[in-house]
């Protein structure tokens, strides 16, 4: 039985113990975990963070692997995380910056400084260790990619690995959980707060119309738009709009282009966003009562259909390069990429997996169809060179030292905050350089997974030799204070006054919370109890910029103060 507990065990022979008893502890680590992340209490789960526990306990038992295998480990399952989180939320980065987001992202970003105050006045008070207590922050605010990101500081700082900042982050996460979603049911119940009422409140004042797309039919009435075309009578009004069909005067139906002439009298129908099209159609003339099907009744012949863009020469080309109305008699109307529709308009920037909803004859669009690709098989298939490229560009831009007076070592971004920012970058202007950045989502989100659980069974099993003597011994039970102080005051803070001031309506709020400390179960919580899609709008608008800054300053706490 000697080859059983060497297989668990290692063996001296070996390092590490060998490839065997490497793949089997991990293997066995990431399954107990994720197994154990499926339990819910009070409809509350840990998920993938039981692997960083599971991990400490099986460490603490003598099943270990190497050091310089589990350093690697760690941080290659880091760099695919961030990764994959950077091409998830990259799109919707800068847009997350317009209008009502703004003070959503004020208000997220108010909450990471009063976090990172917070821990910084607890580190001056108390003597604990400023990394340690960037992991107490880190598992407080339950972001993973924070822990990442000062271990991989403090490595590249001392040559050393500080295993306090991952036992730090497992004693304060459990805690910090329950903590967000505590003051989230704190801040309802001190303003009384009834969800029916602030349901029927925010129906309608927290819809973004700057991107919302929709229909409608109207009637030309506008004498100064007689024998203009469509080109003239958009660069006239200023807004950005597609006019999809014409019905003119004589009873002729025609898909409309940009040197489409206009009469009084002619019947269109527009698609535009929602906080122009009232505009459009003062414009034009008044709005009409004819549906869809009304207009398909008109002329039998055209249909509407909705094609996917599956050919790779065609990433990054604007609409009008494809010349689909004079090549094929069709119109593109709109553009639906993410599960969000665009106006399709001349100069919008095709990307693979979009799905153009393209009005037409049967026959054309089928023509359209074999130029576009419209292949399910074809996008299931990964690009994989953009993201190893971007992972190596990542790597390299975390690599480089910038140096800053005042500041002792060079600051580097880090293979947390590096392939973050690339991956960010690639996915927003990717398509403009003719780079595929498409991923189907299951695929980013098993890059995902799999490098979360890579990090945080390494982050267990480098901890687990010394977590009990740490918590019972050298003072770790208070750190669960620490981590209560600094999961609830600035969260509560931030909380009553979005509230007391912004007037914001409490769903959104809850989004708020949950996104600025990128807490999942916090977000399901929300969903549940809003019973609609308000808290998610205001997690996704927040999370990217918070992902960024939580990673930014981990790494900055631990490069200006330890």
């Amino acid at each position: 039985m000697d080859w059983v507990k060497g297989l668990f065990f290692g063996n001296d022979a070996f390092w590490g113990g060998g490839v065997a008893h490497s793949v089997l502890i991990l293997a066995l680590v990431i399954a107990t975990g994720i197994i154990l992340g499926k339990i819910k209490i009070a409809g509350i789960s840990l998920g993938v963070t039981w692997i960083l526990f599971v991990g400490i306990i099986v460490s603490h038992f003598g099943m270990r692997l190497d050091e310089h295998l589990l350093h690697f480990m760690k941080e290659f399952g880091l760099i695919l995380f961030v990764y994959s989180i950077g091409l998830q939320v990259g799109p919707g980065f800068f847009a997350s910056f317009k209008k009502g987001g703004l003070t959503l992202n004020l208000l997220a970003t108010a909450i990471v400084a009063l976090g990172v105050l917070t821990a910084c006045i607890l580190h001056w008070t108390t003597g604990v260790p400023i990394t340690t207590m960037v992991g107490i922050l880190s598992g407080a605010v339950t972001n993973t990619p924070g822990l990442g990101a000062a271990q991989q500081a403090y490595s590249d700082m001392t040559g050393l690995d500080d295993p306090s900042i991952s036992l730090g982050y497992a004693v304060a996460y459990p805690l910090g959980v329950l903590g967000i979603i505590g003051t989230i049911i704190v801040i309802r119940y001190i303003f009384r707060i009834k969800l029916d009422q602030e349901s029927r409140a925010g129906d309608a004042s927290t819809q973004d119309r700057s991107r919302m797309v929709e229909w409608a039919s109207a009637v030309v009435k506008n004498p100064a738009l007689a024998g203009k075309n469509i080109d003239r009578v958009i660069k006239l009004l200023g807004k950005t709009f597609v006019v999809s069909r014409v019905c003119h005067a004589d009873g002729r139906i025609e898909i409309a282009s940009l040197d489409t002439v206009l009469k009084e009298g002619d019947k269109v129908l527009v698609v535009a966003t929602a906080d122009t099209m009232e505009s459009v159609v003062t414009f034009l003339g008044e709005r009409i009562e004819m549906s869809h099907e009304q207009w398909d009744k008109l002329d039998s012949q055209l249909v509407s259909r909705r094609i996917m863009i599956t050919k790779s020469r065609l990433n990054g080309k604007p609409i009008r390069e494809l010349k689909l109305r004079s090549n094929f008699g069709v119109n593109v109307t709109r553009v639906n990429r993410a599960g969000v529709d665009l106006v399709a308009h001349a100069g919008l920037e095709l990307q693979m997996g979009d799905r153009l909803t393209v009005v037409g004859s049967e026959s054309a669009i089928a023509d359209v169809a074999k130029m576009l690709g419209n292949s399910m098989r074809r996008l299931r298939e990964p690009n994989l060179i953009p993201i190893f490229i971007g992972i190596f560009l990542g790597v390299f831009l975390g690599s480089v030292p910038f140096v800053f007076p005042g500041i002792p070592q060079p600051v580097k971004l880090g293979l947390a905050g590096g392939p973050l920012i690339v991956s960010i970058l690639i996915s927003k202007f990717g398509p403009h350089f003719r780079l595929v950045t498409y991923t189907t989502m299951s695929a980013n989100l098993m890059l995902r997974e799999v490098g979360i659980a890579l990090f945080l069974a390494s982050v267990g099993l480098g901890a687990g030799e010394g977590f009990v003597d740490t918590v019972v011994y050298g003072g770790g039970y208070r750190w669960i204070a620490y981590g209560v102080i600094i999961t609830i005051v600035p969260i509560l803070l931030v909380g009553l006054f979005a509230r007391k001031i912004c007037r914001m309506n409490y769903f959104t709020i809850m989004g708020l919370i949950a996104g600025s400390t990128t807490d999942p179960p916090a977000l399901a919580y929300s969903n549940g109890v809003a019973g609609n899609d308000m808290p998610s709008v205001s997690y996704a608008t927040v999370y990217p910029l918070t992902m960024f800054l939580r990673v930014l300053t981990a790494q900055m706490l631990v490069l200006l103060i330890a």
